[in-house]
């Protein structure tokens, strides 16, 4: 089954939010420094990740190019 990406940005949280599919509920677990990976409860598969402080990294990552 094909799921489309789903992407929510909240400016004044600086978050960005990818939902696979239809978003669902999920347990988060954070995998890297800002970085979250959403799983299912029931079924433990991935149906989304999150980024904090999106912008920050983002920019911070542009200026090392």
């Amino acid at each position: 089954m094909d799921k489309k990406l789903k992407f929510y940005y909240d400016q004044v949280g600086d978050v960005l939010d990818i939902s696979i599919g239809k978003p669902k509920p999920a347990i988060s677990e954070e995998i890297a420094y800002d970085f979250f990976v959403r799983v299912s409860p029931q079924n433990k598969k991935i149906v989304g990740f999150m980024i904090l402080n999106f912008s920050k990294s983002f920019m911070k990552n542009l200026q090392k190019e």
